[in-house]
């Protein structure tokens, strides 16, 4: 028996040493295997020529069909080569020939490292050689790899203001290369300042786009980009709010939920999760009994003696212990379910790095591009609900709220530090935005905000 375990075991040894001393050259076939398919993609689609999506062989659907694969590639090209650094870093590919053929009764697989080692290592440099050429038409000078974007994003934080909506220019599926500076061809609003006023530089502006032989055809495009960005940023809003409410529904009520209700069957499980509970507990008990005892004397029912009265009210309490419990439970589940949540709203944001430039796009353009009027009402609604006068009340309701939610002792005292101090950070932010941007960007709103709030 002994036998039999010790020679099993050293069985799994070599196994996994086989396995850590096949790591690199694994590696190095994988990333050689993505950067042959890039290959194959150039020749066969592009000419032999770099995969971009300024190419005019193809439409653009199909042009980012391919900027796809070439990103899912470099990917695995670049995970692979990170693997094999560091797993060469342990295993030196030099010294494996020698480990390998030991392992022989392992399978017929160690048959192909019986090369030598000078030729293994004319074969991984070769390897690794063509990777380094197929990289390089996608790598920058600094090192950096071509970022391929439906839509480009300006470096400013306003992307336009309501008045340059029409003039939009072509910034669709443009590579967004660091050896050549991002910069959208539209001039954003906190860069507008000139000598003249901005209302004749449009009318000249309009009367030159008008005379334009392709301004149909730029009308058509700038409606094309406004729409993706529109389609993308309003997936990704979906995509923010669905994904935290499943995952926290799901993992509730099929994961969450099961686990701790097994784990609670046949022990003496918390009646009472905190104090709150338990006094509202015990003011739900009391008030049944005091109605009983007021019907039984006002005659409102019929005469129930005083033993009759205690062994209802006693009933009531059984009852409201399995209740109390019940929830008690739920906080417990509420507590794990959320945490759960949180972390898939954290992946997706993780995951989701060009949605997020594309949404702060969209965003700016709505905000920016509302009028006046519509700008300072906003401002004012939000201040007045969230740091005005009567937000107290509210910030008490969704604290109490939260708090019963997860099972949580309401603290007065934490209560009112956060309705003394969060409020406080959210005005000085509102009112910073207004002096750092909407001030600079659109002055007759902040005119209009401050007349309507006084």
């Amino acid at each position: 028996m002994l036998l039999t375990v010790f020679t099993q075991l050293k069985s799994y040894f070599l196994q996994a040493n086989q396995w850590l001393y096949g790591t690199p050259e694994r590696s190095l076939d994988q990333a050689y295997q993505a950067a042959l398919k890039i290959k194959a993609i150039e020749d066969e689609h592009f000419g032999g020529k770099k995969i971009s999506l300024n190419s005019n062989e193809y439409g653009k659907s199909v042009t980012s069909y391919f900027v796809a694969d070439l990103k899912k590639y470099l990917n695995i090209v670049n995970l692979r080569l990170t693997e094999f650094k560091a797993s060469r870093s342990v295993v030196n590919l030099s010294e494996q020939n020698p480990a390998r053929r030991n392992f022989n009764s392992l399978g017929d697989q160690t048959q192909r490292y019986s090369m030598s080692g000078r030729e293994e290592s004319s074969i991984i440099i070769e390897k690794l050689n063509f990777i380094d050429e197929v990289l390089a038409r996608y790598t920058s000078k600094k090192g950096k790899k071509d970022s391929y974007s439906l839509v480009t994003i300006p470096k400013s934080n306003v992307v336009k203001v309501e008045e340059e909506n029409i003039e939009k220019k072509r910034v669709i599926y443009q590579p967004i290369s660091s050896t050549q500076e991002t910069v959208a061809d539209v001039e954003t609003a906190t860069d507008k300042t000139g000598i003249l006023p901005r209302s004749l530089l449009r009318t000249f502006t309009r009367i030159k786009r008008e005379l334009d032989p392709q301004a149909e055809d730029e009308v058509i495009k700038n409606f094309r980009t406004s729409k993706i960005k529109t389609v993308i940023s309003i997936k990704f809003i979906l995509l923010l709010i669905l994904v935290p409410l499943l995952t926290q529904q799901v993992t509730k009520n099929f994961l969450v939920g099961p686990i701790v209700d097994r784990l609670s069957i046949g022990k003496d499980a918390e009646i009472f999760l905190n104090v709150d509970l338990e006094e509202e507990a015990f003011m739900d008990l009391e008030r049944f009994e005091k109605e009983l005892k007021f019907k039984n004397l006002i005659g409102l029912g019929p005469k129930i003696s005083e033993e009759e009265i205690e062994e209802q009210v006693k009933n009531k309490a059984i009852k409201m212990k399995e209740e109390y419990a019940d929830k008690s439970i739920n906080a417990i589940k509420n507590v794990l379910a959320d945490t759960l949540s949180v972390v898939a709203f954290a992946g997706v944001i993780f995951t989701s790095k060009e949605d997020i430039r594309v949404l702060k796009s969209f965003i700016d353009e709505v905000v920016y591009g509302l009028s006046d009027s519509a700008k300072a009402f906003i401002i004012i609604l939000f201040t007045d609900i969230f740091v005005g006068y009567h937000s107290p009340h509210g910030w008490e309701v969704i604290l109490k709220g939260l708090s019963r939610h997860l099972g949580l002792p309401e603290n007065e005292e934490f209560n009112f530090l956060f309705i003394a101090t969060f409020p406080v950070i959210l005005d000085t932010i509102f009112k910073y935005w207004i002096f750092r941007y909407l001030n600079r960007i659109s002055p007759s709103a902040v005119a209009t905000y401050r007349n309507m709030n006084e």
